[in-house]
C-alpha cells in the first residue's frame, strides 16, 4: 500500500495596499500550503491563517495518516480530525485539517488522472461569483477603481464592500461609502456590504433601513457571528438577505447557525476541508438555504462545481491576487463566473516555486 507523506510549508505575502474591514486591519496575508504525496503524485491544498497551521500538518496530522491508504479520504479525515482533539478543533488546527484534507482530495485526483471536479462530480461548470474587496482603508478614488474594474471590465454583476468601519463608530462614512458605491456600479449591479460584526443590533438594523433607497441585496455578519439572536433579528427587520457562517470550523456551527440566516458561508479552508463543506452544505439544504463559499477562491472552486445548493463564491481581491501569483492555471472572472477547471489533473493549479522564496516565512 502506498505510504500517505503531509507536508507544509507558510508563505507571507504583503498586500497591494493597506486593508481593513470593520473590526480588522492588516498588510499582509499567509498561506499555508499542504503536500499531501504518494506514488510520485503530489496534491495539494491551503488555507490562510497564521504560519502556526503548517505545524500542526508536520506533527500532528502527518504522523497518524502516514500508513493509510490515499484513496480513502473518509478515514484520512476521520483520523486527522480525531487526532486534534486535545489540540482543539475550532481554530489552527482547524486550518491545518482543512487544508490537508483539500490537499488529499487532489492527491486522489492527480494519482487516477482525473481533474477534482470530475472526481467530486459537477452540479455546475461555471461558478457565479461577486467581487469582494471595498475595503475601509481604500479612500474614495481607491473604491471607485475597484468597483470600475469588476463592473465595467470584468462584467462581475455583484460586489461587496465593507462597512462597520472602526467597530461600528463611523456610521456617516459607511454610509456615503455605500452611495458613491451604487452611483459607481449603477443600478444594474447588485451591492452587497460586509460589517464582520461591527455593528449592534438595532444599530444593523438602523444602518439597513437608512440605505433602502441603495436596493443592498446582502447584508454580511451585520452583528458578530456568535450572536445567533441577533442575526435572526437583524435578518427579520432587514431587506438584504443577511449572510454570515465564514467562521465556522466544525458540522455543529453550521447546524446551530442555519435557523438565523438567509445564506449559509461556508470557508472550505477553515470548516473542516472538502469532506466537511459537503456537509455543511448539505445542512444548509436541509434549512432550505442556500451556500456561499468564502474567500480561497480557487480553492473552492472544485467543491463549489459539487454543491447543488450554491448561491455564489466569494471573489476576494487579496486571495485572488495571491493566488495568480503563487499559482499556474488561476482562472479570469469574466462575464461574473468562472469556469472549472476539467481539462487537467487535480485542482488544476500548479505552484510556482520560482516566484515564491521571497515570500516564505516557514
Amino acid at each position: 500500500m502506498s505510504r500517505l507523506r503531509l507536508s507544509a510549508e507558510a508563505y507571507q505575502v504583503p498586500t497591494d495596499a493597506p486593508e481593513g474591514d470593520g473590526t480588522l486591519a492588516w498588510t499582509s496575508t499567509t498561506l499555508v500550503l499542504v503536500r499531501a504525496e504518494a506514488d510520485g503524485h503530489a496534491g495539494l491544498g491551503w488555507t490562510y491563517g497564521p504560519a502556526a497551521a503548517g505545524a500542526v500538518v508536520t506533527d500532528l496530522l502527518a504522523p497518524v495518516v502516514a500508513d493509510l491508504d490515499p484513496d480513502d479520504v473518509p478515514a484520512v479525515w476521520t483520523t486527522m480530525q480525531r487526532r486534534l482533539r486535545n489540540a482543539g478543533r475550532p481554530g489552527v488546527a482547524g486550518l491545518a485539517l482543512s487544508a490537508a484534507d483539500c490537499a488529499v482530495w487532489d492527491l486522489k485526483a492527480r494519482r487516477h488522472g482525473l481533474p477534482l471536479a470530475r472526481l467530486l462530480g459537477t452540479a455546475r461548470r461555471q461558478i457565479p461569483v461577486y467581487g469582494s474587496g471595498g475595503f475601509t482603508t481604500y479612500d474614495a478614488e481607491q473604491q471607485q477603481r475597484q468597483l470600475t474594474d469588476w463592473v465595467h471590465e470584468q462584467g462581475i454583476p455583484r460586489v461587496k464592500i465593507k462597512i462597520g468601519e472602526s467597530c461600528g463608530t463611523e456610521v456617516p462614512r459607511d454610509l456615503a461609502r455605500m452611495t458613491a458605491a451604487r452611483r459607481t456600479i449603477g443600478d444594474g449591479t447588485e451591492l452587497y456590504v460586509d460589517a464582520n460584526g461591527g455593528y449592534q443590533r438595532k444599530q444593523a438594523i438602523r444602518v439597513a433601513h437608512a440605505a433602502a433607497d441603495l436596493d443592498v441585496r446582502w447584508y454580511e455578519e451585520p452583528v458578530s457571528s456568535d450572536d445567533l439572536a441577533g442575526l435572526g433579528l437583524v435578518r427579520d427587520r432587514v431587506a438584504p438577505d443577511v449572510a454570515a457562517g465564514e467562521y465556522g470550523f466544525d458540522l455543529v456551527y453550521f447546524h446551530r447557525m442555519a435557523p438565523y440566516v438567509d445564506c449559509l458561508q461556508i470557508d472550505v479552508t477553515r470548516c473542516g476541508g472538502i469532506t466537511e463543506f459537503l456537509r455543511a452544505a448539505a445542512v444548509a439544504d436541509a434549512a432550505g438555504l442556500q451556500v456561499s463559499g468564502h474567500c480561497a477562491p480557487h480553492q473552492h472552486l472544485p467543491v463549489a462545481a459539487a454543491t447543488p445548493n450554491l448561491r455564489h463564491l466569494e471573489w476576494f481581491h487579496d486571495h485572488v491576487r495571491i493566488e495568480s501569483m503563487l499559482f499556474d492555471g488561476a482562472q479570469p472572472a469574466t462575464g461574473g463566473s468562472v469556469r472549472v477547471p476539467l481539462d487537467r489533473p487535480g485542482n488544476g493549479l500548479e505552484f510556482r516555486a520560482d516566484r515564491t522564496d521571497r515570500y516564505r516565512v516557514a
